[in-house]
């Protein structure tokens, strides 16, 4: 009796996530395994916890109500909360104003850390009218619709500063740490403007792992992908950037993630369970005693790999 062989690529697995094969077109590619891990199976056997919501609308519901109840667990603790917040995704804000409004939740000694700012040619954050800069974006997304009563008092709205770099990490030890860091990932996996290290450049796990805020030059890859928000136009992005270190983030008590663009399907894929490697910075994540990420259900099935 003639058996058939099974394709290389499609191997059997035991305890450990089902892989199922990426949507092709053509012939057998060499897919890296963590593309055929179906949504169900995301995180399996990693310490990371993984959420799944319906939609991108349901993701920044969450991350507003996920940051207003840091806010309040710090106010019935008596102990002012310090959060790092990403300006992207950008809907949850107008979102985490309204219901502190509504609920009446001072915000005056929360700390609000930005964890990046786009930067001038000559190493000056751009200006807050710029329509890119983030300052700006918390200024008219945020800050300006809370009720003055009870929004945070302006030297708790913290940018790092690409003239005092340190300053960050200063502010963050007089806090007695951060209690919880949300972001995104970008498509090389960095976080915040943590990007990995270009070709050629040696950096250990530990290394990259150390490093603090400071001024970079932001990656082909990121300012490319960050052009679709302005039609594609790459030479609108910014050069120069600056951003909270690693350090920082991974010395937070918490870290909350999120994911809500299609492109993410191979990068949540890669963070969870690609190799553990500053080329992927996402991939840190597997280090915290306390990470958590949260996926739209359209980024949780696997990629959809053809031509379009």
């Amino acid at each position: 009796m003639k058996t058939r062989r099974r394709p290389a690529n499609s191997k059997r697995t035991a305890g450990g996530p089902q892989l199922t094969r990426p949507t092709t077109v053509g012939s057998e590619a060499a897919f890296p395994n963590y593309l055929r891990i179906s949504a169900a199976d995301l995180g399996k056997g990693q310490p990371v916890k993984v959420r799944l919501l319906s939609d991108a609308h349901s993701l920044s519901q969450d991350l507003a109500e996920a940051i207003l109840c840091e806010i309040r667990q710090g106010e019935r603790s008596g102990r002012a909360t310090t959060v790092i917040v990403p300006v992207g995704p950008v809907d949850h804000f107008p979102i985490l104003a309204r219901l502190i409004n509504e609920q009446r939740i001072s915000c005056r000694n929360t700390v609000f850390i930005n964890m990046d700012e786009y930067l001038t040619d000559g190493d000056e954050w751009i200006l807050p009218d710029h329509p890119l800069s983030f300052r700006g974006y918390m200024d008219r997304a945020f800050y300006k619709l809370l009720d003055p009563g009870l929004a945070p008092s302006l030297e708790n709205r913290v940018f790092p500063d690409p003239n005092f770099p340190e300053a960050i990490g200063k502010l963050i030890s007089s806090r007695n740490g951060v209690d919880a860091c949300f972001g995104g990932i970008g498509i090389n996996g960095h976080l915040a403007f943590n990007e990995p290290p270009e070709a050629g450049v040696e950096m250990s796990t530990d290394g990259f792992a150390d490093s603090t805020t400071r001024i970079l030059d932001l990656s082909r890859e990121t300012r490319t992908i960050n052009s679709v928000t302005v039609g594609g136009e790459i030479s609108l992005i910014p050069t120069r950037a600056i951003t909270i270190g690693m350090k920082e983030i991974l010395a937070s008590r918490r870290l909350r993630f999120y994911f809500n663009r299609h492109w993410q399907s191979a990068v949540i894929r890669r963070a969870l369970h690609g190799p553990l490697t500053s080329a992927f910075p996402a991939s840190y994540l597997r280090t915290h005693p306390d990470a958590c990420v949260t996926i739209a259900d359209f980024v949780a099935a696997p990629p959809d790999v053809q031509l379009r």
